[in-house]
């Protein structure tokens, strides 16, 4: 399947698709004429990336996972962990910004907010 292919099924740029492949994330054979040229399953790849992109995962995060969960003898609950993860560290996060939020409350209501 040649790039133009590829990013209409997945509904993406032609550039996405070389971005991708400049990180790592996919890879294409090159013909004869130097023309990219993708397996059939590189569809599932890169609607994946995108969904877990969608899902608050970077770039880095999903080239870190996605090797291991092609590989995987059980993908479904790979991707469970994966997003189980996610989930522990946006929570996480989410109760710092909280934290965060009521000390610059508190800080607002002092006459010089910068003080200790």
């Amino acid at each position: 399947m040649r790039i133009g292919e590829l990013a209409q099924a997945c509904a993406v740029s032609r550039d996405t698709l070389r971005f991708y492949e400049q990180r790592g994330l996919i890879a294409a054979q090159r013909t004869a004429n130097g023309y990219r040229d993708y397996p059939a399953d590189m569809v599932q790849l890169v609607l994946y990336i995108k969904t877990a992109q969608r899902l608050g995962f970077t770039l880095g995060e999903i080239a870190n996972s996605v090797a291991a969960l092609w590989q995987s003898p059980n993908p479904d609950s790979a991707v469970t962990q994966l997003l189980q993860d996610k989930l522990k560290l946006i929570e996480t996060r989410m109760d710092e910004l909280g934290a965060l939020r009521s000390e610059l409350q508190q800080r607002l209501g002092q006459r010089c907010p910068l003080n200790p």
